[in-house]
């Protein structure tokens, strides 16, 4: 226990699309630990975090895969000409890590790409920290879109200036995503989307 808390039960805070350090951060203060503390040892908290998430990750989470991943991503792997696979997560670097390869996708996801809870705690600052690590240079705005399922994701999008698919089969439903580019039911219908858009005169 890094800041001596028996608990953090009965302290809730908003989670969905958010980096896991702000949200750790938010439930500190809610049980009186001050910034300053927390500041002085955000790194010793994300260490406990991952290896506590390490212990109690279930072996198997593809059953927590969105209906139609398994199928898209070969797809979009197959034509790298095309697309480039990056992830872009609130989640810190290595629980993301152990999240994808227990989810049996973890080979889309090659290190040195992504950008993570772990680069900042601010969910908007990813994107472009993802651009960058994509290509030299950054990997550019207009062939860059940001798949995601919550609002958050939508916003983060937009203060890269990059365009935005949403999925509704998160914890927001199709109506609540409705400020993205475009909306889908499920990961089954995106190629289609990202097809349109690849093929469309620039």
């Amino acid at each position: 226990m890094v800041h001596g808390l028996p608990s953090l039960d009965g302290h809730v805070v908003e989670a969905a699309g958010r980096t896991d350090l702000a949200i750790g951060r938010d439930l500190l203060l809610a049980a009186g630990v001050t910034a300053d503390r927390i500041d002085a040892e955000l790194g010793a908290v994300a260490g406990a975090t991952v290896e506590a998430f390490e212990r109690l990750c279930p072996r198997d989470l593809s059953n927590k895969l969105a209906p139609g991943v398994f199928a898209l991503l070969p797809k979009l792997a197959s034509r790298p000409h095309q697309y480039q696979l990056s992830l872009v997560t609130g989640n810190l670097e290595a629980v993301a890590r152990l999240k994808l390869d227990r989810a049996g996708i973890g080979g889309y996801f090659p290190p040195g790409q992504g950008a993570f809870g772990s680069d900042s705690e601010n969910r908007d600052e990813l994107p472009a920290i993802a651009r960058s690590r994509a290509a030299l240079p950054a990997w550019p705005r207009e062939r860059t879109v940001v798949i995601g399922d919550t609002p958050r994701d939508i916003a983060c999008a937009r203060a890269d200036g990059v365009r935005v698919v949403a999925v509704g089969t998160g914890p927001f439903g199709v109506e609540a995503l409705a400020d993205a580019d475009a909306v889908v039911s499920d990961a089954r219908a995106l190629l289609p989307v990202l097809e349109d858009w690849i093929s469309a005169p620039e």
